[in-house]
């Protein structure tokens, strides 16, 4: 049974208090963590789950967590290699460790989505494999640096649920029961959904289906196809098809929808609504966005979205920032202190204060060297690191999402003044932000679960390292399996890649000037930029019930419209099953309400390497 703080103790107790209240009730001492066995273990089903990633960052420019995934299909595998006396049963934090390995491997596909196949598209050059290897991991390892001085602050103060490292804590728990038996009920539960994202996406594939002559049996890619052969619905002109306004018959956004708040997910689904039911249209009408497609209008958008989440993000840091300043201050004031458990398994700060600068210094060598970045303009991308760093790790803790796109932009918006006319460092040097930002954040994720179960944050920071190394092996090679080294196929169905196609449009339009932005992306800049203050003075005045997220609310501009719905279908329909299963001996019970991670999961994980796999074999049909 994990052991949580009240709400009450949250509000009221000093941090010392917390640490104190941590080291007596949850701490479990030298139990088995970074094992051999954990970090292999970790590493193998890091890299095969990293095609998740692959897979949702090429059709929605995201990133997710596969956590739970490896917990169970980890857990599952030992507990039959015990049955049949070939091994033993991993411990709880040996099994914690081994999540932090693959979720830090999962999200080596995020510049892959954005920088990496953008500065390809403005150059028509495809960067040598191995560059684009070394690259991510040194932007990684910084990202892993930059949280270390922030877990106090966001995990052990704030107590920050960080959605995805959370489930995978609750999930880990409830697997190491005395019988077992939830433990394999949870791993039935996850290749049932698995199963069945799995048998959508592979039903949707029609190049597949007609190679193997069962085009009969393929399902529409969205669920209102069919009403386009009777008529075509629009909004003041524009079909709705063209704005994204759909229904789309893959379930694994859904999937993600199951870990997120009801609030997070209406926040979602009102910021799409207004942005695609209402801007998007009157603007396509007055011939501000130029035609009615995803491209063009998250162009206009992704301005008042990404300025609702900076200032939300800000907001909420600075209106507590004695935390992070009593960090440093006691980090390196000169002072005899006495010996307190916690500095033998807290992340040092020593670590910090030498690691940045010399990774910061290779990451400024790199990006001149392979990128043609001048040493001084990268120079300039490490301190809007450190600050984008504490915008993402808030979004990551409240949603379990990471905005790096969206902060990737505010770089370029940076450089679109410092440097106006140089795509090419436009688009690198937001790379550097969004993916230190992205490992920053995940790290934190990382530790969340090992917070909660007692473990030792130095071993989840190594655990972490390793993970990129063999998220890196994996994903690297297989997306260049992808396009076979033809850049024409970015953008194309099979590779829509829309966060690359963004990041390559806005360093377009910042390098040209920033007056070349429309007055009205301008206003809603502005607009957005006040509006997630105030969404977060009213969270702060009402404790935190004010019925609105200012970074969901952002990201709903962000996001097209299909995902966005999606999502918030997913949220809905578990809180409904909530709100139904009351019998707890129910199996609707078991699996949509006490098992709705594990389930969310698997719908995730199914649907998405399935996917991966079919476009892999959709190009060699081709």
């Amino acid at each position: 049974m994990i052991k949580e703080l009240t709400e009450e103790q949250v509000h009221t107790m000093t941090l010392d208090e917390k640490d104190d209240w941590w080291l007596k009730n949850v701490y479990k001492g030298d139990m088995p963590q970074l094992t051999i066995r954990s970090a292999l273990t970790g590493m193998i089903l890091g890299g095969i789950l990293s095609l998740t990633n692959l897979y949702i960052g090429i059709k929605t420019g995201w990133t997710l967590g596969v956590g739970i995934s490896s917990v169970i299909l980890s857990y599952a595998f030992f507990k039959f290699m015990a049955k049949i006396k070939l091994g033993s049963h991993m411990t709880i934090l040996e099994n914690n460790a081994m999540q932090s390995i693959a979720t830090s491997a999962g999200y080596m596909t995020a510049p892959m989505m954005a920088s990496i196949p953008a500065y390809m598209m403005v150059t028509n050059e495809v960067i040598p494999m191995w560059q684009t290897f070394w690259w991510i991991v040194v932007l990684a390892i910084l990202g892993v640096l930059f949280a270390f001085p922030l877990k106090r602050r966001f995990i052990n103060e704030e107590q920050m649920p960080f959605p995805e490292g959370y489930a995978a804590g609750v999930v880990l728990d409830s697997l190491h029961d005395e019988d077992g038996k939830d433990g394999m009920f949870k791993a039935k539960l996850l290749m049932g959904g698995a199963g069945l994202s799995a048998l959508i996406e592979f039903l949707r594939a029609d190049a597949i289906l007609e190679a193997m002559k069962l085009k009969f049996l393929a399902l529409p890619h969205y669920w209102d196809d069919f009403i386009y052969k009777f008529a075509t619905p629009k909004i003041l002109g524009s079909p709705l098809k063209d704005l994204s306004i759909q229904w789309d018959t893959s379930i694994v956004m859904m999937g993600t929808g199951g870990l997120m708040s009801m609030k997070t997910a209406m926040s979602l689904l009102i910021g799409g609504a207004l942005n695609y039911f209402l801007c998007a249209p009157i603007l396509i009408n007055a011939g501000v966005i130029p035609e009615a497609k995803f491209k063009a209008i998250a162009m206009w958008a992704l301005w008042g979205g990404a300025a609702i989440m900076t200032t939300s993000s800000l907001y909420s840091f600075f209106s507590k920032p004695q935390v992070i300043l009593e960090t440093f201050k006691k980090s390196f004031a000169k002072r005899e202190k006495k010996s307190h458990a916690l500095d033998k398994i807290e992340l040092p700060m020593w670590i910090f204060a030498v690691g940045i600068p010399i990774f910061g210094a290779l990451t400024v060598y790199l990006g001149h060297a392979w990128f043609g970045i001048h040493y001084w303009l990268g120079l300039l991308a490490i301190p809007l690191v450190f600050v984008f760093t504490l915008i993402a790790v808030t979004s990551t803790g409240l949603t379990g999402i990471t905005p790096g796109g969206a902060l990737g932009k505010l770089t370029q918006i940076t450089y679109g003044m410092v440097a106006p006319g140089n795509v090419t460092t436009n688009l690198m040097t937001a790379g550097i932000t969004s993916e230190v930002s992205l490992n920053a954040s995940n790290l934190l994720m990382d530790i969340k679960p090992a917070y909660m179960l007692g473990g030792k944050p130095r071993h989840q920071a190594v655990g972490h390292i390793l993970g990129i190394f063999a998220g890196g092996l994996v994903a690297v090679p297989v997306f260049y399996s992808l396009f076979h080294n033809d850049i024409s196929l970015f953008t194309s169905d099979a590779l829509p890649l829309p966060g690359a196609s963004i990041w390559k449009g806005v360093a377009e339009v910042l390098t040209k000037g920033l007056s070349n932005l429309h007055v009205t992306a301008q206003i809603a800049a502005g607009v957005g930029a006040v509006l997630g203050i105030v969404i977060e003075i009213l969270n702060k005045k009402t404790k935190g019930r004010f019925p609105l997220s200012g970074v969901g609310l952002g990201l709903g501009f962000v996001l097209r419209f299909t995902d966005a719905w999606s999502m918030a279908l997913g949220t809905l329909i578990f809180w409904l099953a909530r709100k139904g299963f009351k019998e707890k001996s129910s199996f609707g019970y078991r699996a949509f309400v006490e098992n709705q991670e594990t389930m969310a999961a698997g719908v995730i994980a199914g649907g998405s390497i399935v996917g991966i796999i079919l476009i892999l074999l959709e190009n060699a049909v081709a």
